[in-house]
């Protein structure tokens, strides 16, 4: 702590008798009120050209005060706006009309949405509007969002999606000073009128039958009843729990994930030719010709990349009911854009922090970079209309 900060805490003891916490409170909201009436009066000074009581030609002069309640963080501060003769006076530390002057709470929470550590809040803040703000402050305000964020994660879903999907994003996460990888699983729904959802985000706990199956009951809990379609990569017991918890849901893999884990066996010169022949897989016009072009693709490649082709034949049940749908009913469910764009945000954040403090500091980020992600989220998915009734016959009586 420099020697200023020093004789100015020394000078508030004297000045305010500080005793308690409260005491601290009442002080900073009286010198708040007294350092924005300062400005106010600077602001002035410069609006007409002159300071109190120097002679000058100039027509416009003071002309009183106007009090004024202001609210912060603090709670309410009486302030007087000085007045001018011409009227012509706009102030900008507190401009005409403005009564709450806390909106400094709201920018280091846009801040900490876009993935800003709390180091990096403080010191932006401090470049941009010239005081400190602590890391702890900032940490202390984003955590004014916890109870946010629980009321968000246990809020009444609908009673039916037709498509769901889950996805996982990997992040650092500094536990015990060990720095670990977490997963994020993210769930996003269709709902019946065509529009996504962020219905849940899960961080951190090993795949495994029990785990999805609470994962899937708490869906249930909130007011989930059915589900058509459910898309997600191999997640480790994933399978057996939707059968639990929704028998009646059709599993489908990812087929994006599907591409890209066989790709990953396969050299750079090779990937693009051998990305066009897995294309030809889903999107042949029934399971049978699928099967043949998944065969006939496994022996092409079997001699250079033996183990690419694996995978499909493993898993080619929970592949395979994508065949029974139109190229409508295929695009929502293999192009998976909807959740591409959601990580696509979350992977900034992975780019602004290398790490997490913890994984309460991860959710806190998610959650806010979900909310400016989905505040665009307006319109339905292009031709709807047909994916639905197409889903509606697929699927008899389990859409209204």
């Amino acid at each position: 702590m420099s020697e200023g900060k020093k004789n100015i805490i020394a000078s508030l003891l004297q000045e305010y008798d500080i005793k308690t916490a409260e005491d601290i409170q009442d002080a900073l909201k009286d010198l708040l009120g007294g350092t924005i009436q300062s400005m106010l009066e600077a602001e002035m000074d410069q609006h007409l050209g002159y300071e109190p009581y120097e002679r000058t030609d100039n027509g416009n002069y003071r002309n009183g005060t106007k009090p004024k309640k202001i609210r912060s963080t603090y709670g309410e501060t009486q302030i007087n706006v000085p007045q001018d003769r011409e009227s012509s006076f706009e102030p900008q530390i507190v401009m005409k009309r403005q009564k709450d002057i806390s909106s400094i709470e709201q920018k280091i929470i846009a801040m900490y949405a876009k993935g800003m550590s709390t180091r990096q809040i403080s010191e932006q803040i401090e470049d941009i509007y010239g005081f400190e703000v602590s890391e702890g402050m900032v940490s202390d305000i984003t955590n004014k969002l916890l109870p946010e964020i629980e009321e968000w994660q246990h809020r009444p879903l609908s009673s039916i999606y037709p498509i769901v999907f889950i996805d996982a994003v990997h992040f650092s996460v500094r536990e015990n000073n060990v720095i670990k990888k977490l997963a994020a699983y993210i769930i996003l729904g269709i709902n019946e009128d065509g529009q996504k959802d962020v219905l849940s985000i899960n961080i951190g706990q090993n795949e495994s039958s029990k785990y999805w199956l609470s994962v899937l009951n708490e869906l249930k809990n909130r007011g989930v009843k059915d589900i058509l379609v459910l898309c997600a990569d191999g997640l480790s017991g994933i399978k057996e729990s939707i059968s639990v918890a929704f028998p009646d849901t059709e599993y489908q893999r990812c087929i994006v994930h599907q591409v890209r884990n066989t790709l990953k066996y396969v050299a750079d010169k090779d990937k693009k030719e051998f990305a066009t022949d897995l294309k030809t897989i889903y999107h042949a016009p029934n399971e049978e010709l699928g099967h043949e072009r998944m065969e006939r693709i496994s022996e092409k490649w079997h001699e250079r990349y033996p183990n690419a082709m694996k995978s499909w034949s493993t898993n080619w049940d929970v592949i395979s009911p994508i065949f029974k749908f139109s190229a409508d009913v295929r695009k929502v469910i293999y192009t998976t854009n909807a959740i591409e764009s959601l990580n696509s945000t979350y992977r900034r954040l992975n780019r602004q922090r290398s790490v997490f403090p913890n994984d309460t500091a991860l959710l806190k980020a998610l959650y806010l970079a979900t909310f400016e992600a989905t505040k665009k989220w307006t319109q339905i998915l292009r031709n709807w209309g047909k994916v639905y009734g197409e889903l509606s016959i697929m699927y008899e009586g389990r859409l209204p």
